[in-house]
């Protein structure tokens, strides 16, 4: 039997302090951290419910009114219904969908001018210095020089229409016409700082045709002149605005007519048709929503656009807020204050989307041919798309409209209240 013997003792060592990242650690950490990155990568996600923000105070629900109303009951009607109908009117009182379109569009971050942040108080010392440096540079440096070039820019257009009018109608008339016209808008666009994005210039409008664009503010007018001539249709302004079209009238066919006046509509009907059979002439741009809008919807066209017949060229024009407010609320403000406005804000940019042309399909009438551009106008821009008629900016909602609504008010409670007690294949009236 072997002797068990005692192996050597080992002479205790104390431990040594090892960083926990060696040299060689380091060496691996770009590795380490790609490797986690590409793991990371590859794990699914979990889904996040997307919130659309409110614009305004409330935030709204956009399911039609019939589907929610079908909704509250399946087989009879119930008292408790009408509160969906309470819940409206107090929506409509403390926010409605309406009259905020007529008022300045509400930014969610503050760009320094006073004008979009109405309760404005005292953030910080660094906030008002800079603001402070920015009204310096707004009104010393750049107001006079956009003031001088919208001095050159009108002076130039009144006159030279002017005396482009005396001449006789013919090509020549027409060409100097045109060259007034670009020249003069591309002065003005100067002298508002604009910066514009056109898309999809292969849809221009071409002559004898007809745009339409959503109507945000005059300038919209200049925008679009800037990149091509148009025979404009609008209503008679006074002031500064008036005596430009007085003069503009003279060297191009453009068609001013008073609102209020019926005999002017009849004679614009006219001249539209007369000018859209010739397809040498300028195509027309119009405003079918007759009033100027804040940019965030698109509110009814007028059908009187859309029944003279002839090829539609929708136009989108949506500005940006964060460098300036481009609407124009004619009833605060008269040109003179709103270009000043204009003039004192950071810049004015904006997107101009020229859309494939539209025609009137058959057995469409003039409503449905005008709602179906409207809606493309709308989805272009990303604009919200309203039913509502522009002319309660100045004007009451008419007795035959409420009349309308309860109309298909109680249609809506009859007929899901009745639904329950028809027998099966029959339908409600």
């Amino acid at each position: 039997m072997a002797e068990w013997v005692r192996p050597p003792a080992v002479p205790w060592v104390p431990p040594r302090f090892v960083p926990f990242f060696s040299d060689s650690s380091w060496a691996c950490l770009p590795r380490w951290a790609t490797i986690r990155i590409e793991k990371g990568v590859k794990k699914p996600q979990p889904q996040m419910l997307k919130i659309p923000a409110a614009n305004g105070i409330i935030e709204r629900d956009e399911t039609p009114m019939e589907k929610e109303i079908a909704g509250l009951h399946r087989m009879e009607f119930r008292f408790s219904d009408i509160f969906y109908f309470c819940r409206k009117g107090f929506e409509a009182i403390v926010e409605d969908e309406v009259t905020q379109r007529f008022s300045s569009e509400e930014l969610v971050s503050w760009n320094l001018l006073t004008r979009t942040n109405v309760n404005f108080h005292y953030v910080s010392l660094r906030l008002t210095v800079v603001w402070v440096i920015g009204v310096i540079v707004r009104y010393c440096f750049l107001l006079p020089l956009r003031f001088t070039l919208a001095a050159i820019g009108i002076t130039s257009m009144i006159v030279g229409t002017t005396v482009v009018g005396q001449l006789p109608n013919g090509s020549l008339k027409n060409y100097l016409s045109e060259v007034v016209h670009l020249t003069c808008s591309r002065i003005l666009v100067r002298a508002l700082s604009g910066t514009i994005h056109y898309h999809n210039k292969e849809n221009k409008p071409q002559k004898g045709g007809i745009c339409v664009a959503n109507h945000t503010s005059p300038i919209d007018a200049i925008i679009l002149t800037n990149d091509g001539c148009y025979a404009m249709v609008g209503q008679v302004h006074g002031g500064l605005m008036g005596v430009i079209q007085r003069a503009t009238v003279k060297a191009c066919p453009h068609v001013w007519f008073e609102r209020s006046e019926i005999k002017d509509r009849h004679l614009v009907t006219k001249r539209l048709r007369e000018h859209v059979a010739d397809k040498n002439k300028l195509p027309i741009l119009i405003f079918p929503e007759g009033t100027c809008i804040n940019n965030t919807s698109v509110m009814m066209f007028k059908k009187g656009s859309f029944e003279i017949g002839g090829t539609i060229y929708p136009v989108a024009i949506k500005y940006d807020p964060q460098f300036g407010d481009a609407f124009w609320n004619s009833s605060k403000y008269n040109i003179v204050s709103y270009l000043l406005r204009i003039m004192t804000s950071w810049a004015i940019v904006c997107h101009v989307w020229y859309m494939p042309p539209m025609v009137r399909k058959e057995g469409e009438d003039a409503v449905q041919f005008a709602n179906r551009v409207r809606s493309a106008i709308a989805r272009q821009g990303g604009l919200t798309e309203l039913p509502w008629d522009g002319g309660l900016k100045r004007a009451k909602v008419k007795d035959s409209f409420k009349e309308e609504q309860q109309k298909n008010y109680s249609k809506m409670l009859v007929r899901n209240g009745s639904q329950g007690n028809l027998p099966a294949g029959t339908e409600s009236d």
